[in-house]
């Protein structure tokens, strides 16, 4: 892919008229890993900032016993968050980053998001604009480990993952629990009580949904 046409995706980029920085921004290759690729794992150095072009990439936090929780996800047109603010921080990774499906992007060297922050408002604002949106939805994230139900939590995350209302699921409970940041086991056994209340279908690898509004109206009880 050329730059003339990743850079649409990324308007700031695209506005710069700085030379010497279109020509460097230019020079930069599209990369592309496959579903399942690590992009870096806790504690690896930052190698620069990560502009995802297309598919998906999860960040997530494991804990000491292997426990893993969804942090965010960075989709076509994004900025990965945790490379912003550890290359400003000098620090390495505090999590890790797995491909969800199969992804195209561009890393911007240290040395050329540094002049980037410094010679561009606009992007300097974007950088610190991404940040404080993600670090909301962790935010909500934590809220809703912390004192969220976790009927209404799974009830939730069924929706959201069949946002075009196929009616269909496809994922694992391990999944859903990693998203959740709770045991597989916990998942499971809700989803043993949705079936058994006639909510969901279960089978290997997919969840078949049959009572939507009563997901709805657990759902909707988060926010209560």
């Amino acid at each position: 892919m050329a730059m003339s046409s990743w850079i649409e995706l990324f308007p700031l980029l695209a506005s710069i008229k700085d030379e010497a920085l279109c020509r460097d921004l230019s020079n930069i290759k599209v990369m592309t890993f496959s579903r399942g690729d690590f992009l870096f794992r806790e504690g690896d150095d930052c190698r620069g900032y990560v502009l995802v072009i297309s598919g998906s990439i999860c960040v997530h936090k494991i804990d000491s016993e292997g426990r893993e929780i969804l942090l965010y996800r960075v989709e076509g047109g994004q900025n990965c968050m945790l490379t912003t603010t550890c290359l400003m921080g000098h620090q390495p990774y505090p999590a890790e980053a797995v491909v969800e499906k199969d992804v195209q992007l561009v890393l911007l060297p240290p040395a050329l998001f540094e002049r980037l922050l410094i010679t561009s408002d606009a992007f300097r604002v974007q950088a610190m604009a991404s940040i404080g949106q993600r670090i909301c939805d962790m935010m909500l994230l934590i809220g809703n480990v912390a004192f969220g139900r976790i009927n209404a939590r799974v009830a939730d995350i069924l929706l959201r993952r069949d946002e075009d209302e196929t009616g269909t699921v496809n994922c694992t409970h391990q999944v859903l629990a990693s998203e959740l940041g709770t045991a597989r086991e916990v998942v499971s056994r809700m989803l043993k009580n949705f079936e058994s209340d006639g909510m969901v279908a279960l089978s290997r690898g997919e969840i078949r949904i049959l009572n939507r509004k009563q997901l709805h109206l657990l759902a909707d009880s988060l926010s209560v």
